[in-house]
């Protein structure tokens, strides 16, 4: 089993980013490629199988590179994003014409892994320019340094750094033994979701507590199950918009559920008899439960845990 958004082909040249007479040559290269990001949405070529498409510069004409963010370098390429915003309405329209945007949420499961990896990279890089355009201290304008990997106020008296953050989520596979020693997991579900679609717990990690005090007080908080034991799994870049979900196990103590303080439209314990029924989030199947997105580490957990494979990852 594999995680998506986790193969990440590039190296990200960190040292490389202050370096503006390299990052020109980069960006000036015949083998430089850009990823346009459109209201979140990544651009993708008009053919099956779904890839994304990469453009070059002299597709783009008109760009500077103090509008592109550098992402990082392939066996051959130069990877830079670019938000679609920043480019000019007729290079917009013969872009419309090369391919189609879709959001990474819907597609994300059937691109290639490594593919995936860089839109993601690239959608959570311009979230944060878009949502940092101003200095969180005096707000003055922020400007785009190190390549696009930091932001820095304008303001000769504040000159306040920003860099690009992740929120840490933890996401929990909660187990128990019924008195008939069938194992059984708890999922549940909110209300604005696809109808039928459940899914492993989870929430965001709060200041001043470990990661395994947010997976007792995050099932607690949702479902009123108490748990011991938080046992962690694996992660993922989550960049919708800005996370790293954190996926762990857990041992329930409790049983009876209560989802009256909290945002949960239903929870309930499935077996994994009963998991095995589950479609797919993406099927057009009627069925009463689906499973959460093949592309989520939700999945991911909910699937070890049903093939019995947790902890031989």
């Amino acid at each position: 089993m594999s995680l998506m958004y986790t193969a990440m082909p590039l190296d990200r040249c960190t040292n490389q980013r202050n370096n503006k007479h390299w990052l020109n040559r980069q960006f000036k290269s015949e083998n430089a490629r850009f990823c346009l990001v459109k209201s979140g949405e990544n651009l993708l070529a008009n053919t099956e199988p779904l890839t994304p498409v990469y453009l070059t510069l002299a597709q783009l004409p008109n760009i500077s590179i103090n509008s592109c963010i550098f992402l990082g370098r392939d066996h051959s390429r130069s990877l830079f994003a670019l938000d679609c915003n920043k480019i000019s309405r007729d290079d917009q329209q013969s872009i419309d014409k090369i391919g189609h945007w879709q959001s990474l949420r819907n597609i994300g499961a059937i691109l290639d892994r490594e593919d995936a990896g860089i839109l993601s990279l690239a959608k959570a890089l311009v979230h944060w320019h878009k949502t940092h355009l101003y200095c969180g201290k005096c707000g003055a304008l922020n400007q785009l340094l190190e390549a696009g990997h930091a932001r820095r106020c304008t303001h000769s008296e504040c000159r306040n750094m920003t860099f690009p953050r992740t929120d840490p989520a933890v996401i929990m596979l909660v187990e128990r033994i019924d008195e008939h020693g069938v194992a059984r997991c708890l999922l549940g579900r909110q209300a604005s979701w696809p109808q039928g679609v459940y899914s492993t717990l989870a929430g965001f990690v709060d200041p001043g507590e470990s990661l395994e005090q947010a997976v007792i007080r995050e099932v607690a908080e949702e479902s009123g199950i108490q748990v011991t034991q938080p046992s962690y799994i694996a992660s993922q870049p989550w960049p919708f918009p800005a996370s790293i979900m954190l996926g762990f196990t857990a041992t329930a103590v409790t049983t009876e559920i209560d989802i009256s303080k909290d945002d949960l439209q239903d929870a309930q314990w499935f077996s994994r008899e009963q998991l095995a029924l589950f479609s797919a989030r993406e099927s057009d199947l009627n069925t009463q439960y689906k499973m959460s997105s093949a592309d989520s580490i939700s999945s991911y957990l909910i699937t070890a845990w049903l093939n019995q494979e947790i902890g031989k990852f």
